[in-house]
């Protein structure tokens, strides 16, 4: 098996805890080899030690590197994206039980409130697990329980409308519910990841996959053997942005690749640091006037609709955002103007499809 705790990341999204926490179990314990199948398999005490020991330390330091997508539906197209910002995690060895508590904060879009803001935070019981297969290392964190939560706040609302229905009657709790319901949804139904014996390459779903089944995604990248961060699609409508990653460079060795295809206008890729793109993303959630970033641009450029585009980006070690602007405020396109013949804006709306990776160069 492809070893990634030394040359490649093992940081995930706020839902995907876990992703590559096993390789690291499997590194630090001895047992990386499909021999380890059998013994491993049958004996869930063994499976909880290894998991207790070497893997739940891990979760809350993986859990707050990376945004993670918000969808209406579950093969759509992500629609907003929330970051934790905190955690903590508490193992009940007794039960064989780790209960995750996170906060963060993040963006959503909805066609009444437009961009909302909010904060969420909650506590969730999972009874993790993993079985070794022929090809690949299944992990699963099945949600045993609710411990509290999710605590949804609404706060900015983009539809002022919208945002005083809020407050005073009950038509308001709809952009409410809509946002907790895609928080509640996203980050309480369990996970499964997936990590290939032989390419090392990892890959994930929101809820609960069986061998031999697969998640979904935009691009084939199963006989990859770079390290994938992220591949999804995203739904980027007009006059609003997109925060992917952040996405870590480790080595000076390695470049991060992007691979988009866009469906609609053009829109403007960039790449800025973790500081930068922190700072201009708390902004756009907290309703700031739109704008350039608040620091350098590192990297990017228009995409444009038609064939997949693959770019190697050379960046020094450290995080980095991309993000995708459908604005007139950065880069160089500026989404279309509404028309009498397009009152929603559904002609603006840019649906790009991605995948982030780190390779050697």
């Amino acid at each position: 098996m492809v070893s990634l705790v030394r040359k490649y990341p093992t940081a995930t999204p706020a839902s995907r805890l876990g992703l590559g926490v096993i390789a690291l179990i499997f590194a630090i314990a001895g047992v990386g080899c499909p021999c380890a199948r059998g013994p491993v398999n049958a004996s869930p005490g063994l499976r909880w030690w290894l998991f207790s020991n070497f893997g739940a330390s891990k979760i809350c330091p993986e859990m707050v590197k990376r945004g993670v997508g918000l969808k209406l539906q579950d093969r759509g197209a992500t629609v907003g994206r929330f970051f934790p910002n905190g955690c903590n995690v508490d193992v009940d060895n007794q039960n064989q039980l780790v209960t995750v508590h996170f906060t963060g904060t993040g963006y959503a879009y909805t066609p009444l409130s437009r961009r909302i803001g909010f904060r969420c935070s909650a506590a969730v019981q999972y009874r993790a697990d993993f079985y070794l297969d022929d090809d690949d290392i299944y992990v699963w964190g099945k949600v045993n329980r609710i411990v509290s939560g999710p605590n949804f706040e609404l706060g900015y609302v983009e539809n002022k409308v919208a945002d005083v229905a809020t407050s005073l009657t009950p038509l308001g709790g709809l952009a409410t519910s809509f946002g907790n319901q895609i928080v509640a949804g996203e980050l309480t139904r369990g996970f499964t990841v997936l990590q290939n014996w032989d390419t090392g390459s990892n890959s994930f779903a929101l809820g609960i996959l069986m061998p031999p089944q697969k998640p979904t995604s935009p691009f084939d990248v199963s006989q990859d053997a770079r390290y994938t961060f992220a591949n999804e699609a995203t739904e980027v409508q007009a006059n609003q942005r997109d925060f992917l990653g952040p996405f870590d460079v480790v080595e000076g060795t390695q470049q991060l690749i992007l691979k988009l295809q866009l469906q609609g206008p053009a829109v403007d890729v960039m790449v800025v640091p973790k500081t930068v793109g922190d700072a201009w993303r708390e902004g756009y959630q907290l309703g700031a006037p739109l704008g350039p970033p608040p620091g350098p641009v590192l990297a990017g450029a228009p995409l444009h609709p038609g064939l997949a585009v693959q770019t190697a980006y050379q960046l020094p070690p450290g995080a980095y955002y991309v993000v995708i602007d459908n604005t007139a405020y950065a880069g160089s396109v500026a989404p279309p103007a509404p028309s009498l013949l397009d009152p929603l804006g559904i002609a603006s709306v840019a649906r790009v499809s991605y995948t982030a990776q780190l390779a050697d160069r």
